[in-house]
């Protein structure tokens, strides 16, 4: 049984765990096209259009909500810091330069908000209890790869049980490693831009990512009792 397992869940994570630069470098076009959009929508929020700050918000918030909640570990928490990164993203725009991308900037508001909170909860020493089974429906990119494609109810509990695992196992990671992982292989930022919201290199995003896949792969293989990755390239 478990070796049957293993054969259908390999598979299934080279597309997380396999962005090789070719297939990074294909996506050129709609990377100039998304330029082209926050070229446009930074030029309507300079000039103070409220439309623009609205679509701001719809575009990046499901980005942000999923940061902070995974940094926070609490729904509630991950709101409150979601709506204060765009309280700040609103008020201090005046000091967004263009160094870096508009969805760089938003998410570095982000994660340095879910840390402030973070930090206020600790010297309060509030009990820290992740809220493991808290759907963050637009980012499970990562275990939607590890189910099946039938949709029988076994497959479904498996998807569930799988989903819990890897949250779990995320959650056991040390922050840093945690952070570099989730912004590639789950949101699926490049490595320029992981190193522009963390404001550390290239090269030590890189060495996180390999750390921190290596720490997730031992978590999981601890849990199931199998190598979930074996077989898988990494980048």
């Amino acid at each position: 049984m478990l070796a049957e397992e293993n054969l259908l869940l390999a598979p299934g994570l080279e597309g997380e765990f396999e962005r090789s630069e070719g297939a990074e470098a294909g996506e050129a076009p709609y990377t100039a096209m998304v330029c082209a959009h926050e070229v446009a929508l930074v030029a309507r929020l300079r000039a103070g259009e409220m439309s623009a700050f609205e679509e701001l918000v719809n575009e990046y918030q499901p980005l942000v909500y999923a940061l902070t909640l995974r940094i926070l570990g609490h729904a509630e928490d991950a709101r409150d810091a979601t709506q204060e990164t765009f309280l700040k993203v609103y008020r201090h725009f005046g000091r967004f330069r263009g160094e870096a991308s508009l969805k760089t900037w938003v998410c570095r508001i982000a994660i340095n908000q879910a840390h402030s909170a973070e930090r206020w909860w600790r010297r309060r020493r509030r009990d820290e209890t992740r809220s493991l089974d808290e759907p963050v429906e637009e980012n499970r990119r990562l275990s939607a790869r590890l189910a099946s494609q039938a949709a029988t109810p076994e497959a479904q509990t498996l998807d569930r049980e799988r989903h819990r695992q890897i949250e779990e196992a995320l959650a056991g990671l040390k922050k840093d490693f945690r952070l570099a992982v989730i912004l590639r292989d789950i949101e699926g930022l490049a490595y320029e831009e992981i190193a522009s919201i963390l404001e550390i290199s290239i090269g030590t995003v890189k060495s996180r990512i390999a750390r921190g896949r290596e720490m997730l792969r031992a978590g999981l293989k601890q849990q199931a009792g199998v190598d979930l990755f074996e077989g898988c390239r990494e980048d």
